[in-house]
């Protein structure tokens, strides 16, 4: 017994200490966001402000003319006839259930949380493909920040800035981003380096290079990443419903506290629709740019 007792002697933290330890670090946090959480909050007024003006768009415009939208960029996106009719049926019966608002407001907030996650994301994974070092420190981060539970990341947002759309924004684009910086860092990465060997010759400068060789190249990449921030989204969005962002989240999460088997089914299977939706029309598109780029024209 004696030679195993070091399995119990590991050394460690007395519980005061360790107790001392959380206080001050939990006080410390506390007064930063005392000290700093309303000017940090006023840096995102223009995104809640542009976040409230699409929900309200999409609130506010003819049912009919937002599935025609969705329709046209269905198609033109994939150039399929069936998606077009898919996301058209799919729709109607969203309306037809009643969840038509819910809906509208979940879709304002993926689509702006991709935007952001997009607006931020490209120019990252081109940074970390054009420097190994930027790469090296980038890529333990967004390990954690994919392997991290979802519900921590609401902790710090919802401290510092409340409860509300911004936060549950934050949560989602910190939570969705690590796709498309991934696939953007690997896809420019994987461009033959005789390609731009050829555009170097011609002339092109490092910017013309990146514009145009490189981004399009990367382009089936991308799309996939963007595809995956945008299944990521959608999986936070009942999540994100606990800090009060509005949307099909928050029936999800009622049905759950209250036992309403019908309720949170109808509204999963609407979140289904919508992933599904997203994910044929983000593959399609990637898939006509590969084909485009290996010179099959479709």
């Amino acid at each position: 017994m004696s030679d195993q007792s070091w399995l119990t002697e590991f050394p460690k933290l007395d519980r005061a200490q360790l107790l001392e330890i959380r206080k001050t670090l939990d006080g410390a946090y506390r007064a930063f966001s005392r000290e700093y959480g309303d000017s940090i909050e006023a840096v995102f007024d223009p995104l809640l402000s542009f976040l409230i003006w699409f929900e309200k768009l999409l609130l506010g415009s003819p049912w009919w003319l937002v599935i025609a939208v969705l329709a046209g960029l269905a198609y033109a996106a994939s150039r399929s006839w069936r998606l077009t009719v898919s996301v058209i049926v799919a729709f109607m019966l969203i309306g037809f259930f009643g969840m038509w608002d819910n809906t509208m407001r979940t879709m304002s907030i993926i689509l702006v949380s991709t935007l952001v996650a997009i607006g931020i994301g490209l120019p990252v994974g081109v940074m970390m493909a054009r420097s190994d070092r930027v790469q090296n420190i980038v890529t333990p981060m967004l390990d954690i920040m994919q392997t991290m539970p979802a519900f921590v990341y609401l902790i710090p947002v919802v401290m510092l800035l409340g409860i509300g759309k911004i936060p549950g924004l934050i949560a989602v684009v910190i939570y969705a981003i690590p796709p498309v910086i991934r696939l953007t860092n690997l896809g420019i990465r994987l461009v033959d380096k005789e390609v731009l060997e050829a555009a170097t010759a011609y002339g092109a400068s490092p910017m013309q290079r990146l514009f145009g060789v490189q981004l399009p190249l990367a382009m089936p990449n991308i799309m996939a990443g963007i595809n995956q921030t945008i299944m990521m989204a959608l999986a936070m969005v009942v999540i994100a419903s606990m800090i009060g962002v509005k949307g099909l989240g928050q029936p999800v999460l009622k049905s759950i506290t209250n036992q309403y088997f019908t309720l949170g089914l109808l509204n999963g299977l609407a979140i289904v629709a919508l992933a599904i939706i997203f994910d044929r029309i983000t593959q399609s598109y990637a898939k006509r740019t590969q084909q485009h780029l290996g010179g099959q024209q479709s």
